[in-house]
């Protein structure tokens, strides 16, 4: 199999929003790696997590939502390639930075001793206080509680006060009840905790043999990290203190200072703590959200020059998010009415996205812009390019919206159902039209649908997702053809171009799960007609069929009973080649 470069690598992720008081994860451990230039769909319900997981690399998520965990690695060596200038001062900042870490270093040696003592102190921490799972339990209720008041709240004000009158007593005083109960739960809290320290406090032989234990680890200690530092440790913090000058020279000075400071911070920490730097998962570990790690590879005594590690999960700066958006990934929403201003012209409004992200003039942007509208298939183009979006058709202001995304050749265009506001023609087009642009400027198309026609003709791999996960990911005719998850069966199964002549439409019956809860097993198992006992138990882990090919069920194990798919998406290549003209 020809070797692809990848271009985003995503890892472990996991998105949540903060919502009415309460946590929804929209996004549950979610790995992908998406190529150069392919075309890779992501299929699912709505509500599955489609939108949610693209925003994630495109910096769109909105105010409430944050990610949890986990990384996205966008591969863009111009944009990776970072300089920067060194002078007098600059390496003494980072002789300054290596000789801190050198005092730091001498504590590796204790750190079996420190652990031992951090055990010691959350061990007698944890004896005058709750225990995790009493105070998991105490906050659980105190978070339904307050969810109940608010619902009521919210609730309260839907009632009409000339009509409702008696409905909004009732409801007030639900929601009186509702605060005094969550009051009483808190200090129930508070007195349990008091009551644990109470308890410690008292407790003097306790006491007595924990003083005596911390004093010998703390003597032991003191003595391990009395020696030297030996010169790979020398050379080593040496290396580092270049990395974080390197990995903080697009601030200014202030801001680069403070960064420094935090990342010495993190650096003594982990050394206290006995972590081995010279691996580059626990490097890349030092570095906090909003700073961006730079590996050194080469310096000469005016400039350091290396390489960035772009994780998106990590950028929280608006210049940052600037220089990928729209000039690296640029995105084609599903209504172009509400994706264009209406008060700006068209022209200005290409112009205005090439001006930003290009060095050029506005006599070359306006060139730029009509050649972009010629390609995208805007007929009379000079003639269109002061006219109004409200003066196009439909199908005209998508193909506008397309021209606004690629107007920065970006390296990855995506689509979030761009033809789902259109009708079947031109869809048709639309689609034609991104592939065609795609043979020419070589982007990669990431393309949200729930329309498995549309997924056919465009794509070259599918992401089925459901509940937030990735659960069966293969090549467009592996998951047409060759499907292996009760998911992906019934979505195949509930498309109408299968069914036959005076038989009833197939559907998946009952709804996806609530994502504020914790999911206990396979997700889909309370939907699967195939559900087996381990899928209300046990996640089910990713199982792989080909190189190309996974699914996330359990009805891949070995040891469990051989289900065939429904008889409706059995033989169904020709059905599917009329169907959709692949």
């Amino acid at each position: 199999m020809e070797e692809k470069k990848v271009l985003l690598s995503v890892k472990d992720l996991d998105v949540k929003f903060r919502v009415r008081g309460r946590i929804l994860t929209a996004i549950r451990g979610i790995s992908l790696d998406i190529y150069e230039n392919e075309s890779i769909a992501i299929v699912g319900e709505s509500g599955s997590g489609k939108s949610v997981f693209t925003k994630t690399f495109a910096g769109m998520l909105d105010s409430n939502g944050f990610i949890d965990k986990g990384s996205v690695v966008f591969n863009d060596p111009e944009l990776s390639d970072t300089t920067v200038k060194m002078n007098s001062a600059a390496w003494r900042t980072v002789k300054n930075a290596a000789a801190r870490l050198d005092r730091a270093a001498k504590r590796e040696a204790g750190s079996g001793y420190y652990r031992q003592m951090i055990e010691l102190e959350s061990e007698r921490k944890q004896k005058g206080t709750l225990s995790d799972e009493e105070d998991e339990r105490i906050r659980k209720e105190i978070g339904d509680l307050i969810y109940q008041r608010t619902e009521a709240y919210n609730l309260k004000q839907t009632f009409d006060p000339k009509s409702e009158k008696d409905k909004i007593k009732e409801t007030a005083a639900e929601i009186d009840r509702l605060e005094k109960a969550v009051k009483a739960a808190e200090a129930n809290r508070d007195a349990l905790i008091k009551q644990h320290k109470h308890a410690l406090q008292n407790d003097t032989e306790y006491n007595h043999a924990f003083k005596e234990k911390m004093t010998g680890l703390k003597s032991e200690y003191d003595k391990a990290c009395s020696a030297e530092i030996t010169p790979e440790q020398k050379e080593r913090d040496l290396a580092l203190a270049k990395e974080f000058y390197l990995s903080t020279g697009r601030f200014n000075p202030v801001k680069r200072s403070k960064c420094i400071r935090t990342l010495l911070k993190n650096a003594e920490k982990a050394m206290q703590l006995g972590v081995d730097l010279s691996d580059e998962a626990n490097r890349e570990s030092l570095y906090p959200k909003g700073i961006l790690r730079c590996r050194v590879d080469a310096e000469t005594e005016d400039r350091l020059h290396g390489t960035c590690i772009i994780d998106m999960a990590r950028i929280s700066d608006a210049g940052d998010w600037a220089q990928i958006r729209g000039r690296r990934i640029a995105t084609v929403f599903q209504d172009p009415m509400t994706s264009l201003n209406p008060i700006i012209t068209i022209g200005k409004q290409i112009t205005s996205i090439i001006l930003k992200h290009q060095n050029c003039s506005e006599i070359e942007a306006r060139a730029r812009a009509l050649e972009l509208m010629q390609k995208v298939g805007i007929p009379n183009a000079e003639n269109r390019f002061d006219d109004y979006p409200f003066q196009y058709s439909g199908g005209m202001r998508q193909r506008i919206v397309i021209a606004i995304a690629l107007s920065c050749q970006p390296k990855i265009l995506i689509c979030d159902e761009p033809t789902t506001a259109l009708d079947v023609t031109i869809q048709a087009q639309i689609l034609k039209l991104l592939k065609d642009l795609q043979k020419e400027y070589n982007y990669t198309i990431v393309f949200i649908t729930h329309d498995l026609g549309v997924v056919a003709n465009i794509a070259e791999r599918v992401a089925v997702l459901y509940a937030g996960q990735i659960v069966e990911l293969g090549t467009v005719e592996e998951v047409f053809y060759d499907p292996r998850h009760p998911y992906t069966w019934a979505l195949l199964s509930s498309l109408p171009q299968l069914a036959e002549r005076d038989t009833q439409l197939y559907f998946i019956a009952g709804t996806p799960p609530s994502l504020y809860n914790k999911i206990t097993g396979d997700a889909f198992a309370p939907r699967n007609p195939y559900c087996m006992k381990i899928d209300t138990m046990i996640e089910p882990p990713m199982f792989k069929v080909t190189d190309t090919h996974y699914a996330k069920t359990w009805l891949l194990d070995p040891r469990s009973p051989q289900v065939e798919k429904p008889d409706i998406i059995h033989d169904t290549h020709e059905k599917l080649i009329r169907a959709f003209n692949i």
